[in-house]
């Protein structure tokens, strides 16, 4: 009776914390959810349905548990229909239609995104530098950042709906090839991130954090203006499956999350090392462990110039002098980074979060994958370059995570751990793409 009557208390005080405007939301999805059940299912398997009919209690779950996606969904909901409206299932009305060419057709949103997201990490940096309006920078490259990650999603919807104009043969979910994942990257890394900026009331980490989404929009951009990979193309026979809506997805959360971790990481050792000199004086040596990790970056640039040629080699030089430049500003700047940057406790926590939640995501995409290459090739395992390179994805972090939890790993050798991983997370994202091959090979570049 008392258990009973415990449990009757905490449900009644969860449902009386909802406000009108979340009924509203709740109101919105359901008929939202049914609308596009009863429009386009005639388009969808029965394991298609049955994402779509459970998509609506978790979208309605995510915006009560963090109200900002409430008004995100929203937004995105209603500008994707608009959109889909204004084709009127023409897809040469894309050229015609004002809003459409220039604001809410995939290829203008996903244009939209990008330089949404080069201001917000402008913003965020000159609010790092900057004495005075310091709050009113890093709030305007938040905002900025959450444009972005609007227009990403509208791009996303309209272009799933103009796959389909195409024909309900070539139409798929937009996750089907690296100009595709490198966009459900960036909004997801960065949403993940106005999270953890909003739990922690702090911005000066999104410094770090939009570093890594510009150079996945700077590759994104030369994908799309070199290689054409903004075109729709037919699905393969082996990526028909619905399999690729849960596997490709739950992946991404895991690499988006690493790559969160890993600028952290980097805040953390630049905090440490600015701390450390305040205490005492440090020769230059002591410093070589964060030139060397700007070399390293700086010299991805320089594989994808050789790697594309004459075709995009200017930009990857121009790409190679704005990295230099922004790993030199950020180590001789790194004394009045450290001040503005949280502490290290929160930065150390957020670290951590973003492993552990990338972690349990990344396994079930593992476990996914295995179960679609059962379907697909008949075997759960055929050591690919890309599975052997997920595998070793999914061991280092399962060791970081151990050695947190049984040895209470800490401090600076869990950051150097988690950006390491952020080169083992790279090659098994693009590198196992440009140097090698196998079953995996839908995105060589």
């Amino acid at each position: 009776m008392n258990t009973a009557t415990t449990t009757l208390t905490l449900n009644e005080g969860y449902f009386a914390k909802r406000s009108a405007f979340d009924w509203a939301f709740a109101v919105f999805m359901v008929v939202g959810g049914l609308y596009a059940f009863a429009n386009y299912q005639h388009a969808m398997d029965v394991y298609e349905k049955a994402i779509l009919l459970l998509s609506i209690p978790s979208a309605v779950a995510l915006g009560w548990f963090w109200r900002p996606l409430r008004a995100l969904m929203l937004g995105v909901a209603v500008l994707s229909l608009l959109g889909i409206a204004s084709y009127q299932k023409d897809l040469a009305r894309a050229e015609s239609v004002f809003w459409l060419k220039y604001f809410l057709s995939s290829q203008s949103a996903i244009l939209w995104m990008s330089v949404l997201f080069f201001m917000s990490t402008a913003f965020y940096w000159i609010g790092m530098f900057s004495r005075g309006q310091a709050a009113t920078m890093e709030t305007i490259g938040s905002r900025l950042s959450w444009a972005a990650v609007t227009m990403a999603l509208i791009g996303t919807m309209v272009r799933w709906y103009e796959s389909y104009l195409l024909g309900p043969d070539i139409g798929h979910i937009p996750v089907s090839n690296l100009y595709e994942v490198f966009v459900l990257f960036c909004w997801m890394t960065a949403l993940f991130y106005l999270y953890f900026e909003q739990q922690y009331n702090t911005r000066s980490m999104g410094a770090f954090v939009m570093l890594v989404v510009s150079a996945a929009v700077g590759f994104l951009l030369w994908y799309t203006v070199v290689r054409g990979a903004h075109e729709i193309q037919p699905l393969v026979p082996a990526l028909k499956s619905w399999w690729m809506k849960v596997h490709v997805p739950a992946n991404f959360v895991g690499y988006g999350t690493f790559a969160l971790a890993a600028m952290v990481a980097f805040a953390y050792l630049i905090k440490s090392q600015a701390q450390q000199e305040a205490r005492e004086q440090v020769r230059w040596y002591k410093l070589a462990p964060l030139w060397i990790f700007g070399i390293v970056l700086c010299f991805v640039p320089v594989a994808f110039r050789q790697r594309s040629g004459e075709a995009g080699g200017s930009y990857w030089l121009v790409y190679f002098i704005i990295a230099a430049l922004i790993v030199a500003a950020i180590l001789l700047g790194r004394r009045r980074i450290a001040e503005r940057l949280p502490s290290a406790e929160v930065l150390d926590d957020v670290m951590y979060k973003s492993i552990a939640v990338g972690f349990a995501f990344f396994t079930i995409a593992t476990v996914l994958g295995a179960l679609w290459a059962a379907e697909a090739w008949g075997g759960y395992w055929s050591w690919d370059p890309k599975e052997t390179w997920a595998l070793i994805v999914w061991l280092n972090y399962a060791a970081w995570l151990h050695m947190r939890l049984m040895k209470g790993l800490r401090g600076t050798v869990a950051s150097w751990w988690a950006l390491a991983g952020l080169g083992v997370t790279t090659f098994a994202f693009i590198g196992v793409n440009m140097f090698l091959s196998g079953l995996h090979s839908y995105g060589t570049l």
